[in-house]
């Protein structure tokens, strides 16, 4: 296992010897990315065929002549038919026919032929080898769309089933720590084979009930999949128990080894315990990490954002952008709250704070260490900076809650959400520099010239984002907004990996597109570590959030005698915050969806109003021990070693600043959103 930090933009990647499956990875991430933009792409070749060839959507290149009659006498007619009626004798209601009614209908007749005549003339007229050409091509991507519509499903299984078995193999699925000795390394081992067979025996059990269920054959061959998947799993963990590392030592378990377990494992115990000994739900297990299938499009999503923060660490980008800040030569506090300011934005555009954790906190930490903040604040600095921007556009998170709850709006949790960052934002610059002191700036003469300056660089990579973003507006007619960013967003950064590979900034043994390809694929392989280890995580918090969602908690906390929508807040503040400490965001929130928002709302709290706090409460929840996801995710990109390394003298809140200061932030900005509101429409 590799910890260090890679801050300096090469083809190098932290996972060297899982560079093919990284090529795999990148191919299946594209292929998916073209897959998503395919009804986009199908909208826009109907857009052009409108307007190149009038009515196109009536026009058949491949139309044949009528039969109908094109002429008709309808008085003869009506007169023949007329003519031609005998009484039946076996019907006792025959009578004869209306001659008006005869008249009218093949009057109806007539002009129906006439129009088949006149759509099959223009047809004739417009029935050139292009119309022809350009109609197969649009009809062969709606047909392939339209029976492909479960592909998507299989597409997220396999970027799963790769993903997470490169992470089993290099052990780097997110556990409190690593394993220290061979001991160690075996119970985490074993701890994964149990759950990846309790998962099996599951799935299994689910099985045997679909096979008397009609209809359910598509439901059976996705359980199929996931059970070769999660076998394939088992064979890895049991190679793995066998053949520990030469690097670990010998030694015996102590009682903190139980942190080496991964996190999904200690969830997938828990939730297989209530499930078989508690709710007698063998099948439990199975169904809530299926809910993943359902929602494999999001997920996909999560997968590409990761791909976007691992190609950013690719490029020069974030040195480019600390460079303009140097000039100022800000004092330690300053810089800290700087950051936290300017991360905030591109956190919201990987999609998820962890990801931005993992491409660019070992260069926020390096830039707070070589300007002279402690390691404390430093790491403390660097958790946050992956959590403030979830509450701004185009975050995912937020596009997840608005897909599952109708009742809210992005426009509207993005207005709410960017106050709610200015004000947490602030409050870690007031702490900061109040606990720190000497945080006053002294730039030097011509410091603003200077930032000027070190902005030169970053126009090229400004232009070539914005031809990306326009050229996909103008081929496909796709605007860049919340929901297109995971498919618009891989371009953009693939496009400027491509200009940062020049001269400049490669060997000289490589040519651009070389370079290019290196980068990208070394990209795509740190991706492959962490698209596993945050996927595994995310479906087996579902499963977690299926002991709530299954028992009747909610009901005992959100009883029918409660009507005080204050005394609600309060229970929502406390159990969305220990909600966020244990699970990640997204399976969280799929969580809450299903089982606090509507009560909660019955309970006179504002749908808006409970979704920001929602966000906010698992912003300090993936901050707060025990698991504290964002700062597991820091001691990935910085090293253990630094970590370990904290300073251990000075008062209570320096040696522990790196938990306490985000603590002292988000838990009063937690309270001011919970309550503050509730003022102007719940007295």
């Amino acid at each position: 296992m590799n910890w260090r930090a890679v801050t300096a933009p090469a083809a190098r990647t932290l996972y060297p010897m899982h560079r093919m499956h990284g090529v795999v990875l990148l191919l299946l991430l594209l292929f998916t990315l073209l897959l998503g933009m395919g009804n986009s792409l199908h909208s826009r070749l109907l857009w052009v065929g409108e307007q190149t060839w009038p009515n196109y959507y009536l026009l058949n290149p491949d139309a044949t002549e009528p039969s109908c009659q094109l002429e008709m006498d309808v008085d003869a007619e009506v007169r023949k038919r007329i003519d031609a009626y005998r009484p039946d004798p076996d019907d006792l209601f025959s009578s004869p026919p209306n001659p008006e009614a005869l008249r009218t209908s093949l009057e109806r007749n007539l002009e129906l032929c006439q129009e088949k005549y006149a759509l099959y003339e223009q047809n004739l007229k417009h029935a050139t080898p292009a119309l022809g050409a350009f109609k197969a091509v649009e009809q062969g991507l709606a047909t392939f769309l339209l029976d492909n519509i479960e592909l998507t499903k299989y597409l997220f299984i396999a970027m799963f089933a790769l993903a997470a078995a490169i992470a089993a193999m290099d052990a780097d699925h997110i556990a409190l720590r690593l394993p220290r000795n061979r001991a160690e390394w075996r119970l985490s081992q074993g701890a994964q084979f149990a759950v990846n067979g309790l998962m099996v025996t599951s799935l299994n059990s689910y099985l045997g009930k679909l096979a008397s269920s009609p209809g359910s054959e598509g439901t059976v061959s996705l359980q199929y999949a996931w059970a070769g998947v999660f076998g394939l799993f088992m064979v890895i963990n049991a190679v793995r128990f066998v053949n520990v590392p030469d690097r670990l030592r010998r030694g015996s378990l102590a009682l903190s080894s139980g942190l080496v377990t991964p996190l999904y494992c200690v969830m997938g115990l828990i939730a297989m315990s209530y499930f078989f000994f508690v709710d007698g739900y063998a099948s439990g297990l199975a169904i809530y990490f299926g809910m993943m299938s359902n929602l494999s499009s999001m997920f996909i999503n999560i997968g590409l954002y990761v791909l976007v923060g691992m190609i950013l660490k690719q490029t020069r980008l974030p040195e480019l952008l600390l460079n303009t800040i140097k000039p100022f030569n800000l004092p330690a506090p300053m810089l800290a709250s700087v950051i936290i300011f300017a991360t905030a934005f591109p956190t919201a555009f990987t999609g998820a704070s962890g990801i931005f954790i993992l491409a660019v906190g070992g260069v926020v930490y390096d830039e707070l260490r070589r300007a002279g903040a402690g390691r404390q604040l430093s790491l403390a600095t660097t958790a946050m900076s992956g959590s403030l921007g979830v509450v701004l556009n185009p975050c995912l998170l937020i596009v997840v809650i608005a897909a599952l709850n109708k009742e809210v709006t992005t426009t509207e949790m993005y207005g709410w959400g960017f106050w709610v960052f200015i004000m947490s934002a602030t409050l870690f610059s007031l702490i900061v520099c109040k606990t720190q002191g000497n945080w006053r700036p002294r730039p030097a003469p011509g410091a603003f010239r200077a930032a000027v300056r070190q902005t030169r660089p970053l126009l090229p990579y400004v232009i070539v984002a914005a031809l990306v973003v326009v050229t996909v507006w103008i081929i496909l007619g796709l605007e860049f907004n919340e929901y297109s960013a995971p498919l618009i967003l891989p371009l953009v950064m693939l496009a400027l990996v491509l200009l940062d590979s020049g001269k400049d900034s490669r060997d000289e043994s490589e040519s651009r597109f070389q370079a290019f390809w290196n980068r990208s694929t070394a990209a795509a392989s740190d991706s492959a570590v962490h698209i596993g280890a945050l996927l595994a995580l995310i479906g087996f918090s579902i499963c977690l959030g299926g002991i709530l969602e299954r028992s009747d908690i909610v009901h005992a906390l959100f009883p029918e005698s409660l009507t005080s929508p204050w005394i609600a807040m309060l229970v929502i503040v406390v159990m969305l915050t220990l909600i966020g400490m244990v699970m990640d965001p997204f399976g969280a929130v799929i969580l809450v969806s299903a089982t606090i928002a509507q009560p909660a709302i019955q309970l006179g709290i504002d749908p808006l109003h409970f979704w920001i706090v929602c966000l906010v409460a698992f912003e300090l929840g993936y901050l707060s021990p025990p698991v504290a996801l964002n700062h597991l995710l820091t001691r990935q990109v910085v090293g253990e070693t630094e970590v370990l390394a904290c300073e251990r003298t000075g008062s209570f809140w320096h040696r522990y600043e790196r938990l306490l200061l985000p603590l002292a932030v988000m838990a009063p900005t937690l309270l001011l959103v919970a309550f503050v509101p509730m003022m102007f429409y719940a007295l």
